[in-house]
């Protein structure tokens, strides 16, 4: 995994062993999704539709999805649900693209819009989730979340 260092980007990488076909469900299906991130969500994957994702009982993810190509691109905004949230739903945009390599995939993550206080917690939040998409894509269990502890 790689990061740039964009004053309010953060940008990852990933190779999964399966083809984009296999890993884009991962993104938009809610069952396929809580196997490497949330513990509960809600995804209404079109362009318009809304998401929210408890990632770890506490804390909520939620915004709106922007564009949804696939199995290329997903692109939605981000931020986290409530009155003290440093990251309000909405201010922020993640897209992700999946690119064929070889028998798998390139995964490229690019969260934009971060202020500078939560770009750290959240480059380090999408090192640990994007691991246990890279298992959870090829049909292991990425495990218990240490997130969700």
């Amino acid at each position: 995994m790689s990061a740039v260092a964009d004053p309010d980007v953060v940008e990852k990488e990933i190779r999964i062993a399966a083809p984009p076909e296999v890993v884009f469900p991962y993104l938009i299906e809610t069952e396929k999704m809580i196997l490497w991130m949330g513990m509960q969500a809600e995804l209404d994957p079109r362009p318009g539709g809304v998401y929210w994702v408890n990632v770890n009982g506490r804390d909520k993810a939620s915004g709106k999805y922007l564009e949804v190509v696939p199995p290329r691109r997903v692109r939605f905004t981000w931020g986290w649900e409530g009155e003290s949230s440093p990251l309000p739903p909405g201010v922020t945009t993640v897209e992700i693209t999946l690119q064929p390599d070889g028998e798998g995939t390139l995964l490229r993550l690019r969260h934009t819009g971060l202020p500078k206080e939560v770009q750290a917690s959240h480059a380090e939040g999408w090192v640990h989730y994007l691991a246990r998409l890279a298992d959870a894509g090829v049909g292991r269990d990425p495990g218990p979340d240490s997130y969700a502890m």
